[in-house]
């Protein structure tokens, strides 16, 4: 019995055993599957966000290769790190320089978050463009010299050294209003330059391995971006900006004043213009050498940027002219702010040049003008009255303006169409006028019309021809009148003869004209006579106010040694107007294709032009040409 109960025992135990060894078995089983879904499921996790990561990049690297403005690119991007990463905020900053070169900081760019929203609220103004102060000793600026993306998780220190006059009470208003865990910074390089950095705000307390690398790829990605944009940016600034002064040049201002007419016209508000000229310029280059010229300009520049408002568009239109936007100012207050630039320059003392003074004329759209080109015509007229009444003065313009060299232009055109005076074909008479009209219906500016005429009849002996090369001619040709001082009379004979000097080349054969070998004799003879067709056959007839712009068309093709055409004359018989029309003709003949040959670089062209000097043009003259082209960049 005994011995039974003993076997009995031991069974007991051994199945004890057997069941304890296969419930550690399931619990191992169980254990190591546990840990395998766990695993399992941080896998998933991690793939999750590796795919997020990727598709947040793809469209980081989109919107970087988008075509808009940088700082619509880092808002958009911002946006897209807080809502696919999960990020409470995001905040981009860049390194700027004032003056003396002192840095600090001001925010490109946010996120839009309750954070962000929180600060402007506090700090009253808006938070984007605000500046903040760079400390060469808080975590942010350690950071961006680093070259390191870090995490910080004292944010109050971040809040107080970019707001140092913000309470505590106020910091701690901003730290409850949202749960970021972290801070991280992530620095940005342009060039190898601090460009600013990246700052986001994190609801978690450590970085991933996974967001670290996302963040390592998306910092290379931004600065490739931000290289991009800015390259472009300033490129696009170099294409508005005047190289000498740094201040506008005479396309922005151009396309400005039609922005401003258009909202002049539909808040009938009126803005007035400024036309500024420098006086004595080429005395000054005579007397102390165009270096001298150009701190003249230069210190113009900088008087027009002290006195002018924030809203004003001062801009350099070439040579010594300045024209200034002064939106929703009347005559009265422009008549004002003129006296007070008047003034300010008279009293500017240069270096070894002395006190310099300006001519100014001033005009107001609504009240002068509802036309853009007349009123720039008018305040130009009006700076022009200030020289003839002697200098250094402020001039208003007429209400009973003067006839411009527009309007004699127009009338031109017009009756040459009449009296079918020009040899093209009707579609391009038609074409003509259609420009012609046009100018009625005021649909576009009368300067711009008439430059576009005189492209269509030059293509139609010469299919090479650019269209906008007649504006350009113009503007420099108008340039160079005034480097050598011409009246305003004989500047606007000018321009009218630079849109008609070639006009006697229609009657021309075309085999002569695009004939890629060498001419003839007699083929000579026949280019030789254009000048005198122009004159006696097609604008005599029609005309009997363009008497000096005849003489300068007939002249045109007059050289200084008296070797040209028509009539052999040489040096002063040569009016100065007609040197410019060839000048001009020949520089844009030579940096253009021909039938015959290549466009010569600038270079190769400007020296052929020294080479010719006392020989087809007055030394004096190529001297302030190429100055005008290598100081200037007009063209």
């Amino acid at each position: 019995m005994l011995s039974n109960f003993k076997k009995f025992i031991k069974t007991i135990q051994h199945i004890d055993r057997g069941i304890y060894k296969t419930g550690a078995d399931f619990a191992e089983v169980y254990a190591r599957n546990a840990a395998l879904e766990e695993e399992i499921e941080q896998k998933t996790r991690d793939l999750a966000q590796t795919n997020q990561t990727i598709l947040t990049l793809s469209s980081v690297w989109d919107m970087m290769n988008s075509p808009e403005p940088l700082a619509n690119v880092l808002d958009k991007i911002a946006d897209i790190l807080s809502t696919d990463m999960d990020y409470i905020g995001i905040i981009v900053l860049k390194i700027v320089y004032d003056d003396r070169g002192k840095q600090s900081f001001t925010i490109k760019s946010l996120s839009k978050s309750r954070f962000t929203s929180k600060i402007e609220e506090i700090i009253g103004m808006p938070f984007v463009g605000s500046n903040l102060p760079y400390n060469e000793n808080s975590n942010l600026v350690k950071t961006i010299n680093e070259k390191k993306i870090r995490t910080f998780h004292n944010i109050s220190e971040t809040v107080k050294n970019l707001f140092p006059n913000i309470s505590e009470a106020n910091t701690n208003t901003i730290i409850s209003n949202f749960m970021a865990k972290s801070e991280i910074v992530i620095p940005l390089y342009k060039a190898k330059t601090p460009f600013g950095c990246v700052m986001i705000y994190s609801p978690r307390q450590e970085i991933s391995d996974i967001e670290m690398n996302f963040l390592s790829l998306f910092s290379k990605q931004i600065e490739l971006g931000i290289t991009v944009a800015e390259l472009f940016e300033e490129i696009k600034q170099q294409a508005v900006t005047d190289p000498l002064t740094q201040i506008y040049n005479r396309r922005f201002f151009e396309s400005s004043i039609i922005k401003e007419a258009e909202r002049a016209i539909r808040q009938k508000q009126p803005f007035s213009i400024i036309s500024l000229d420098l006086d004595y310029l080429k005395r000054i280059n005579d007397t102390y050498g165009h270096q001298y010229g150009d701190i003249a300009i230069k210190a113009i520049a900088g008087i027009l940027k002290k006195e002018s408002r924030a809203i004003d568009i001062y801009a350099r239109i070439g040579g010594e002219e300045f024209n200034i936007l002064l939106p929703g100012i009347d005559s009265n207050g422009a008549l004002i702010a003129a006296e007070r630039i008047r003034k300010a320059i008279e009293t500017k003392e240069l270096e070894k040049i002395g006190h310099i003074t300006a001519s100014i004329g001033v005009a107001t759209f609504l009240e002068h003008s509802d036309r853009i080109d007349e009123l720039i015509e008018i305040a130009d007229q009006a700076m022009y009255r200030a020289k003839m009444n002697g200098r250094n003065r402020v001039e208003m313009a007429k209400k009973e303006k003067e006839a411009t060299w527009q309007e004699t232009a127009i009338n031109t055109f017009l009756e040459l169409v009449k009296e079918n005076k020009l040899p093209v074909g009707q579609e391009v008479v038609d074409q003509i006028t259609e420009k012609l009209n046009s100018v009625e219906n005021k649909k576009q500016n009368t300067q711009e019309i008439l430059c576009s005429i005189a492209d269509i009849i030059e293509q139609t002996y010469n299919k090479m021809y650019k269209n906008g090369t007649t504006k350009s001619k113009i503007i420099l040709a108008s340039i160079l009148a005034k480097r050598v001082n011409l009246s305003k009379a004989d500047t606007d004979n000018l321009k009218i003869a630079m849109l008609l000097y070639d006009i006697g080349n229609i009657m021309v054969p075309n085999e002569i004209l695009n004939k890629k070998s060498e001419l003839s004799e007699k083929e000579i003879e026949t280019i030789h006579t254009h000048p005198t067709l122009a004159t006696q056959t097609i604008l005599e007839p029609v005309s009997g106010n363009l008497q000096n712009v005849i003489e300068i068309i007939e002249n045109h093709h007059e050289r200084w040694d008296g070797q040209g055409y028509p009539h052999n004359i040489s040096e002063n018989q040569i009016p100065v107007t007609a040197q410019i029309v060839l000048l001009v003709d020949a520089f844009y003949a030579m940096t253009q294709d021909r039938p015959y040959r290549k466009a010569f670089t600038l270079d190769e062209t400007l020296e052929i032009i020294r080479e010719e000097a006392d020989k087809q043009w007055n030394k004096d003259l190529v001297n302030e040409f190429v100055s005008v082209i290598q100081d200037e960049q007009v063209i």
